[in-house]
């Protein structure tokens, strides 16, 4: 069954033809030209990244070096490019991300930090520098790739994290990636099921947990549904879950006077903030994200 269209032809062709000869300038522009025909966008975005990635060259010598061969980097580019347009999303394909201005690595079954997380770590120093917390010691439950524990840990040299999380992928992930941002003496990683066996107090305690309704599983987009791992995503049947678990226990763990930062699904904000407020907890305010949406929920205690 061909079931081609123009488009897709164009692209075939376009990417048979990566060679060792080509330049750097050109296998740019053919390789943004075949992602946008597939319906990637930003496409010379992405043409750049997964360039700069198959040749080690950074955004300035692709500038300033366009007329040079793409020389033995031409089969990686075409993986690359095979890939992407398979839909495999491109941080996947790189193996890295840049979260809060740190530059991360993306392991294999572990969730690929997203730039709206960044609004946990916003009201999360915000809200430790308006209590005046100092020398915090900082819980992230279901740590993951360590993305939020790297961010807060970077920006406050006072404070001390511990990242839990139950796949071991993940407790590895994040092992590394504060290895790499030179974070590893102030923190440690724990393997559990998130509070078991944990004692208080905590002056933050912050959590992405996995929010995804079983309905709206099926419906994700396949780029997130075939690549990020179900035990990140799962939220139970009606996405609540965890924060059902988490209300009970942030009385036990979070220090008075000390404040919590989750993220939540734009619809949850609601449900999660009754869920607390029933655990008498009465300071509670709903922030947005970068598209303008209820992103996290701010607890003070």
């Amino acid at each position: 069954m061909d079931g081609s269209k123009p488009g897709h032809d164009g692209m075939k062709m376009d990417l048979a033809g990566f060679a060792s000869d080509d330049t750097l300038s050109t296998a740019r522009f053919r390789l943004a030209r075949a992602l946008a025909a597939a319906g990637k966008e930003p496409a010379d975005l992405e043409a750049r990244i997964l360039l700069e990635a198959a040749t080690g060259l950074g955004r300035l010598a692709l500038l300033t070096r366009g007329d040079e061969a793409l020389g033995a980097a031409a089969a990686t580019l075409q993986n690359f490019a095979a890939r992407r347009i398979a839909g495999e999303p491109v941080n996947r394909i790189t193996g890295q991300t840049n979260f809060f201005g740190l530059d991360l690595l993306v392991a294999p079954n572990v969730l690929d930090p997203r730039a709206d997380t960044e609004v946990l770590v916003e009201t999360a120093l915000e809200l430790m520098a308006r209590k005046g917390l100092n020398n915090p010691r900082i819980l992230d439950l279901g740590v993951g790739s360590g993305a939020i524990l790297c961010a807060l840990l970077d920006a406050r040299p006072d404070a001390f994290g511990i990242g839990v999380d139950l796949s071991p992928d993940a407790c590895a992930a994040t092992q590394k990636n504060l290895a790499r941002c030179g974070l590893t003496s102030r923190a440690t990683v724990i393997r559990g099921d998130w509070t078991a066996a944990l004692k208080g107090p905590f002056d933050l305690i912050v959590s992405n947990p996995p929010y995804i309704s079983h309905a709206e599983l099926a419906e994700l987009d396949g780029e997130v549904r075939d690549h990020d791992p179900l035990l990140a995503l799962d939220g139970g049947p009606d996405g609540l879950a965890p924060y059902r678990l988490l209300a009970l226990e942030f009385k036990r763990l979070l220090r008075p006077g000390g404040v919590a930062c989750l993220e939540i699904g734009w619809r949850q904000g609601a449900d999660v903030s009754a869920l607390f407020r029933a655990q008498d907890f009465a300071q509670l305010s709903c922030r947005r994200d970068l598209g303008g949406r209820d992103r996290v929920i701010a607890i003070e205690s």
